[in-house]
């Protein structure tokens, strides 16, 4: 289980961010903190922590709340290679700059 201290700070502001996020999500469908903990099949204390970032509430429940709140696409393409800027560019780096001409003959 990690320490919130051990994470990279950038880790610890993206959690923070989905926490508030994910909150005023269930808000804006007019969920309460209830329902949705019964929904999640979780206590309101654990809905509470993921709503503040907490890393140690489950992928589980995480993707649920996703499912819950409409918005489990998102997580199905969060990794998705056609978006992963870093790869891509990386791919266009090694295309080659210039394409010579084979020296073999065609008959």
């Amino acid at each position: 289980m990690p320490q919130v201290s051990s994470l990279p700070l950038p880790v610890r502001h993206a959690l923070r961010k989905l926490g508030r996020d994910l909150a005023l999500a269930r808000r804006k469908r007019g969920i309460s903190t209830a329902d949705m903990a019964a929904r999640l099949f979780v206590s309101r204390d654990t809905l509470w922590r993921l709503e503040r970032g907490d890393p140690t509430v489950s992928a589980g429940t995480l993707a649920t709340a996703l499912f819950v709140l409409g918005l489990h696409d998102r997580l199905a393409n969060l990794a998705a290679p056609s978006s992963d800027e870093l790869a891509l560019s990386l791919n266009e780096r090694r295309v080659p700059k210039h394409i010579h001409r084979s020296r073999t003959r065609e008959h």
